[in-house]
């Protein structure tokens, strides 16, 4: 009953965070010179969109392989091919499902269905989870002082200024992030001891993660650089470390508005790009994020069917 409750309140604060996230953003939106932005994105040459999408399909194969490092390393009912499009399945799926965790539950049910064990299962996927984490903190400090700085002259998380006006969200956003990072290491510490024994698939799934990891700064450095706003890669990937952070809250439905929001702001006030294309920056992003996860909508509809020909059979 009280975990039935408790699961209740979980949904109904992600919505209402997804819902304010949202009308912070329309607001946003509302409060910005449309065609300054339209200018903006007009001005960026094709090649560049061509070389940012790219980089977000490696970077999608990336994950699918950092996974497949990880698992691989204690069962083998899971074929590289079938981690990719279980991987797609999942990233399609968290497109519409509460937070990046209901990506996790369709590859998780994409594993056992394939045969793999499901505490294996859910053990790489906690595992694969925490890497990625461990790889965004890694690149966090360097954004650190510009972002210490900001903080230190801004003590509301979000200030947004535009036309002179300022709207403040007050909200303890950094006490919340250490808490989730230390809760979620200290609930998995158990999972990280079953691949202690094997550094080979920690060192791959690392270097999985950094090829992840560059693409996604090299998009926003490539894309910057396009809107004559160019900033250096180190503070690029400084920066979205910190927004990566941000949107692991589970105040938002995988992000929705959060997302966007956060990275207008981080890149105009602290990132010292103009507003207009710092939110052109994160449609974009948020954009080519949904269309390279597009494949795993065929790929979902064939991990959930009868045909069971994929399925390893147990001894």
């Amino acid at each position: 009953m009280n975990s039935a409750r408790q699961s209740r309140r979980i949904s109904l604060i992600k919505w209402v965070g997804t819902l304010l996230s949202a009308i912070l953003l329309i607001i946003l939106l509302s409060q910005q010179n449309w065609q300054s932005v339209g200018q903006a994105l007009s001005q960026i040459p094709f090649w560049r969109f061509v070389i940012a999408f790219l980089l977000m399909v490696i970077s999608r194969f990336a994950v699918a392989s950092r996974w497949y490092a990880l698992l691989h390393a204690t069962c083998d009912d899971l074929s590289w091919g079938q981690s990719v499009k279980v991987t797609f399945a999942g990233l399609f799926a968290t497109n519409f499902l509460p937070s990046t965790i209901g990506g996790d539950i369709v590859r998780l049910a994409g594993a056992v269905r394939s045969g793999v064990d499901a505490a294996i299962a859910t053990a790489s996927l906690v595992m694969d989870r925490l890497v990625g984490m461990f790889g965004m903190v890694l690149a966090l400090p360097f954004g650190i002082l510009p972002l210490y700085y900001w903080f230190s002259s801004n003590p509301t998380i979000f200030g947004l200024s535009s036309n002179g006006g300022t709207l403040m969200l007050s909200f303890p956003i950094v006490k919340n992030i250490w808490r989730k990072v230390l809760s979620f290491s200290q609930k998995t510490f158990q999972s990280i001891k079953l691949w202690l024994g094997k550094p080979a698939s920690l060192v791959q799934s690392l270097l999985f993660t950094g090829i992840h990891m560059a693409c996604f700064f090299g998009i926003f450095w490539i894309l910057l650089a396009g809107l004559n706003d160019p900033i250096p890669f180190s503070l690029a990937a400084g920066l979205y470390s910190f927004v990566y952070l941000v949107t692991l809250l589970p105040i938002s439905i995988n992000g929705y508005g959060l997302q966007e929001l956060s990275i207008s702001v981080i890149f105009s006030e602290v990132g010292g790009i103009t507003l207009q294309n710092s939110l052109t920056l994160a449609l974009i992003f948020r954009t080519m994020t949904m269309l390279a996860s597009l494949p795993g909508a065929f790929f979902l509809s064939g991990l959930f069917s009868r045909n069971q020909d994929d399925v390893t059979p147990r001894a």
